[in-house]
């Protein structure tokens, strides 16, 4: 399973930005797939992720702000919009086949994730 990633750059606060990933393959009824960011001196931090029966789950300090969707069987985009200074990390798409959203951990890990991209970094200034 191979993931592409695309969109991200710089943008100003308060702006918008888009995140495609793109999965090469999947093999069962259901994956999940999202985005976890690490910035500077922080820790991985679980972003959106959707399942394919749609069901979604954010991190509390983006809800009303990004919106995960799947566009097509294999492709998940995630809107950014009102962007913050805070919200500058390097986003890494990730993949978990056999999953649905409602059985991840209320605070989604990097275990739970099996397939990674390499990673887009966004840049948000004030």
């Amino acid at each position: 399973v191979r993931l592409a990633e695309s969109g991200g750059g710089s943008v100003q606060d308060g702006g918008s930005l888009r995140l495609s990933c793109t999965v090469s393959e999947y093999s069962y009824a259901s994956y999940c797939s999202g985005w976890f960011r690490q910035g500077a001196h922080k820790g991985l931090e679980g972003v959106a992720f959707i399942d394919s029966d749609g069901s979604t789950r954010y991190a509390d300090d983006v809800k009303g702000r990004f919106t995960i969707s799947r566009d097509t069987d294999k492709i998940t985009s995630l809107q950014m919009d009102d962007l913050k200074s805070d919200d500058t990390s390097m986003y890494y798409c990730a993949v978990e086949m056999g999953c649905w959203v409602e059985h991840l951990h209320e605070e989604v890990s990097k275990p739970e994730f099996n397939h990674w991209g390499q990673g887009t970094q966004v840049v948000v200034s004030s």
